[in-house]
């Protein structure tokens, strides 16, 4: 159908889905996660839908209530922001409806895999310790990173005290593994 016969609501919706924010998944790739990832994207959903979505909703009524709504910056402004929480809830359903919870408490293996903690030595000497969680959890100032980011894939089903080959942006370095542990990570 050619965009001349559909209305502007429609339209501005349609190209809400297209701008999706991407999230490092390829398509039909689980979308792991730990308990405390899946409690915060459900408590967001919560929010958004149950207190923020109506209140706005309100407000947007009663600006519609005051007449000429072209200038009307309660309604304009209400309706832009009704947008993006409408569009905040459809990303965050998908994402919700395809998680798989992993619980680090449960794992029990002496290779790193989701959940891990990881502390590592670089060529310089120098120790960081980071958390592998799901793409909607990374904190890099909290050291969590994602599963699928380069780093935690050099280091996927290496244990401790092995040494792995990383592609960083200087180039290839090596690490070596100097802590594994499954711990909870919030």
């Amino acid at each position: 159908m050619s965009k001349a016969f559909i209305k502007e609501s429609e339209s501005e919706l349609e190209d809400d889905d297209s701008q999706e924010v991407p999230s490092g998944l390829k398509p039909g790739q689980k979308n792991y996660i730990t308990p405390a990832g899946a409690q915060a994207l459900q408590e967001e959903y919560r929010r958004l839908r149950y207190t923020e979505r109506p209140q706005l909703v309100q407000t947007i009524a009663w600006a519609a209530g005051n007449g000429d709504r072209s200038e009307n910056g309660d309604y304009i402004y209400g309706k832009k922001r009704l947008r993006e929480i409408d569009k905040r809830l459809r990303f965050l359903g998908k994402r919700i409806d395809s998680m798989e919870v992993v619980d680090p408490l449960t794992v029990n293996s002496d290779q790193v895999l989701f959940g891990a903690t990881v502390t590592i030595r670089d060529e310089d000497d120098n120790e960081k310790t980071y958390s592998i969680v799901g793409v909607d959890e990374i904190d890099v100032g909290k050291g969590k990173i994602s599963w699928v980011s380069p780093l935690a894939s050099s280091l996927f089903r290496a244990k401790e005290g092995d040494i792995v080959t990383f592609r960083s942006p200087k180039g290839p370095r090596e690490i070596e593994i100097v802590r594994l542990e499954y711990k909870s990570i919030s």
